[in-house]
């Protein structure tokens, strides 16, 4: 082989990496020193991609398709069938596995598609390229191009056995900054008729023993995030339980794990373990997708609601585990309506993060089989997302599309939270908010612009007027106070209330607390100007506890102390409290 085997990912941001071809590299064996990585982000030109691949000389290429960047590999791939003629291309993931031969048809650039795990399916072509043998015909799990054109679609490769397959992150300084991704099982015990997880029921576990020492490695590393890739994490109690006592008893008080669990699986011996840890260290993904039986019964999501509402309202109140609920629009027998009662369910539970996603139909699902007889139409380019169905209009969808824009904004956000439970007083659900606040943006024409922090700010203080939503003073008070949660703003709105008054005020507390650190303790040596800098004091005309808490809007002078230097670990906001200015 004359040049290195490149493998090149294509993530969707720079803060991503890509197991899959750590993964194959790991596993080359003797071969590993043939193959050479590279990886690029949908975002970076073209041409910057396509000269360094050029430049680096390859003898074969094999490039990792998914739905967020297949177009952008597809051109790379005629681009590259132009300026480098013969380079044999290899292509794998999930977004060629199940489609391989029509892709073959459709990219005359492409040699062969590696379906499924690659881990073995890649050593066999590597020693094909690097030793000669084996012969393509004799390597399962790949669809390939004969000299004179004729496609073959070889049999299936075993899958892997995942004790057996290295792990992937020596050498922490390449993922400085970036998520990694870490996977202690693949496969998955259900059958949701969308996910192509559901292809692949046979659960796979890493042994705990091997689980336990790679995580003990990304802890010493103190890597900022891990991503547990397992499609459905706590599916084997024993499993997950485990791993999770290994972390509480391990915490290096630096890394955060991310799980996709099945919240209606977890058990007291789970929640006792979660209860326990420091806040911050895991956060918990759960797909609830709909609270519509029928519609849970038609994809064959056997999960039980009210177990979920139970275990997500316990943790919430242990106060120290981010979670976040998933919600699909698009999924058959839910109309709109039916959608937005699927809203309300989930948002009574106040997730941290509330998705709500598009439903994707993925070549390969049983949903891609179903489609004519769902009436469900789709764009035919990825990420192949729903346009109407039988029981939801193209109509309903781009109300859905507005809704989604409010609730990544004002809810998923974090920077409102507290002015949105207060408007939330004067709707009859929190799905009718979000649609008011979406008809409001629609009209004014701002949906799908880039705003400020500020302007979004404005722009809810202006709704809350024209809707006449209580009190004047009381939104903009409860607005003011959200903004100085996340940060000692200087960029301040025209609602604000003037504070000149109290200056001098304020200024005695910072003197008094240079004195006395009543309020402001660990800062010994800092003066009165110094601690303003983390530091902020606010006067707000109404009662804030009574306020944010009852939403009872009762005038009086209510100074707040936002504290910088102490934030919550799981919203990051200030530590707030109220204080009496001296006279």
């Amino acid at each position: 082989m004359n040049g290195k085997f490149l493998l090149v990912a294509v993530n969707a941001k720079y803060i991503h990496s890509n197991p899959g071809i750590y993964s194959l590299k790991a596993c080359s064996g003797e071969l590993s020193d043939e193959v050479e990585l590279a990886e690029y982000t949908i975002n970076l030109e073209l041409d910057l991609a396509l000269r360094d691949i050029y430049r680096r000389r390859p003898a074969v290429l094999g490039l990792s398709c998914y739905i967020w960047n297949i177009r952008y590999i597809k051109e790379l791939t005629e681009v590259l069938g132009r300026v480098c003629p013969g380079l044999p291309v290899w292509l794998g993931g999930p977004e060629v596995s199940y489609c391989a031969a029509e892709i073959l048809e459709r990219m005359p650039e492409v040699t062969g598609v590696m379906r499924g795990e690659g881990e073995i399916v890649f050593k066999h072509v590597l020693s094909y390229y690097a030793a000669g043998a084996p012969a393509l015909e004799d390597i399962p799990g790949i669809t390939w191009r004969e000299p004179g054109g004729r496609i073959v679609e070889n049999l299936p490769e075993r899958p892997a056995r995942l004790d057996e397959v290295p792990f992937l992150y020596e050498g922490a300084e390449k993922f400085e900054n970036k998520i990694i991704y870490y996977e202690s099982s693949r496969g998955c015990p259900f059958s949701c008729s969308y996910c192509l997880s559901s292809v692949d029921r046979q659960v796979r576990f890493k042994s705990l023993p091997v689980v336990f020492r790679e995580l003990q490695r990304l802890l010493d590393q103190k890597v900022k995030q891990v991503k547990f890739v397992d499609r459905t994490f706590n599916c084997r109690k024993s499993h997950g339980l485990e791993i999770w006592k290994y972390l509480k008893e391990h915490d290096n008080g630096v890394t955060n794990f991310h799980f996709e669990i099945a919240a209606d699986l977890i058990g007291e011996e789970e929640l006792d373990v979660i209860s326990g840890m420091r806040p911050g260290l895991i956060q918990l993904e759960t797909g609830v997708q709909s609270t519509n039986p029928r519609s849970l019964k038609e994809i064959r999501r056997n999960a039980d609601f009210s177990r979920i509402s139970q275990v997500t309202e316990r943790i919430r109140k242990f106060g120290n585990t981010h979670q976040h609920l998933d919600l699909i629009a698009g999924l058959p027998y839910e109309d709109y309506e039916s959608f937005g009662r699927s809203f309300n369910d989930v948002y009574r539970l106040r997730p941290d993060q509330l998705q709500l996603g598009f439903l994707k139909v993925l070549r390969g699902s049983h949903m891609y089989d179903m489609a004519e007889s769902y009436g469900l139409v789709y764009r035919p380019e990825p990420p192949y997302e729903v346009l109407y169905t039988r029981w939801l209009s193209y109509e309903d969808v781009l109300k859905l599309k507005a809704v989604e824009e409010m609730v990544e904004v004002y809810y998923n956000s974090g920077q409102f939270s507290n002015t949105m439970e207060y408007l939330l007083r004067f709707f009859p659900s929190a799905f009718s908010m979000y649609e008011a606040l979406a008809r409001y943006y629609e009209d004014k024409g701002l949906l799908g612009m880039g705003h400020t922090r500020l302007k979004r700010y404005e722009i809810l203080s202006d709704f809350a007027i024209l809707l006449n939503l209580g009190k004047r003073v009381a939104c903009s008070s409860v607005l003011m106070y959200d903004i100085y949660l996340r940060e000692n703003a200087k960029s301040l709105p025209g609602f604000r209330m003037e504070q000149g008054q109290y200056w001098e005020r304020v200024r005695a507390f910072f003197r008094q607390e240079e004195k006395e650190r009543r309020y402001l303790k660990g800062r010994e040596g800092l003066s009165a100007k110094q601690m303003m800098y983390d530091a902020h004091v606010e006067v707000f005309p109404v009662d804030m506890e009574l306020l944010l808490k009852e939403g009872v809007c009762q005038e009086e002078e209510c100074a707040v102390l936002f504290d910088y230097s102490i934030r919550d670990p799981l919203h990051r906001n200030a530590g707030a409290r109220r204080i009496a200015l001296p006279q």
